[in-house]
Parts: structure tokens; sequence; C-alpha cells
């Protein structure tokens, strides 16, 4: 247990969100979530074509291949709402740190207990997520947003890795 602490001490603090970036982060969100389901379903399906291992902490579409069969899976949809979700919560309570570790402990604690998912894949659902925004959303994620989303991945990301590492796991890398 020792070692674990000792790892926990050595994890780098994110770069702080700024007053006018967590403005950006709201200005830009609210275009998101208006289309919700549709940037989830997005995302969910860039995050299994280009990394397919994470399909394996999915039962109910980890044998799906086609994209047209993900697109139509109703398991599917209804992760990358509570995944959308999820971020919506992290987003409208940017301005209150204490609240966002919260929302973070509790899904990483869930993912980690309840479902073994290596913290890894939280940081490639993060790139993955701000790809998508990028490509989908070009007209609201012009540098400044980029760089505001960036860092409250990394918020997101440095609290995951904290929870890990207090539940035990050996590796956050």
């Amino acid at each position: 247990m020792e070692g674990i602490k000792e790892e926990h001490k050595q994890i780098e603090a994110p770069e702080t969100i700024n007053e006018e970036e967590k403005v950006i982060l709201k200005n830009t969100w609210s275009k998101v979530y208006e289309n919700k389901e549709a940037a989830g379903v997005a995302v969910l399906i860039r995050l299994f074509t280009s990394f397919p291992s994470a399909k394996q902490y999915f039962s109910e579409f980890r044998h799906m291949e086609d994209v047209q069969e993900m697109q139509s899976s109703t398991q599917l949809q209804k992760h990358a709402v509570r995944v959308m979700k999820a971020l919506n919560t992290l987003v409208e309570n940017v301005h209150d740190g204490e609240k966002m570790a919260s929302v973070v402990e509790l899904v990483a604690k869930s993912h980690a207990h309840n479902h073994n998912v290596e913290p890894r894949y939280f940081n490639i659902l993060a790139g993955v997520i701000l790809e998508v925004l990028v490509e989908v959303f070009p007209e609201s994620f012009d540098a400044e947003a980029q760089r505001a989303w960036s860092k409250l991945m990394g918020v997101v990301y440095y609290h995951v890795t904290r929870v890990y590492s207090e539940v035990g796991w050996a590796s956050t890398e």
C-alpha cells in the first residue's frame, strides 16, 4: 500500500482552468449538448473504431464491427447519452472544483471497481472527445476552445488517476 501512496503523490496536478476558459467551456458545450445523442454516438464509434480494444468493456456491443450496426445499437446510444450527461455535469459545475472532483470520483470508482476499466482508456476517450468535437463543431472549437477543453480533460484525467491510485490500482499509466 505504501507504494500506491507514493505513486499518488507523483500524479502531476493539471493546469488550472481560468475564468475565460470556463465561459468558453460553457458556451461551446451548449451547442454540443443540444445534440448530445448524435455527438455521444459519434464519440463512442470513433473510440471503438480507432481503439477496438476499448470494446472489451462493453458486453452489449463488443462484438460489433460495422459502424451502421453501432449507430443503430440502443445500448450504445444509451451509453453515449450517459457519457454526455456526465460531461454536462462537469461543464455545469466548472466553477466548483469540489463538485467536479466528486463527479469524476463516482465515475472513476464505478469504472475501476465494477467494470475493471484501465485508467488509460479515460485518457484515450478524452482525446477522442476532443477530436470529434473539433470535427463536428468546427465553428465553435477554435484554438482557444480546444485549449480550454484540453485543460478540462486534464482535470478529469488527474482525478481519475488519483482515484484509481487510492482504490489500489497498481498502475495508472
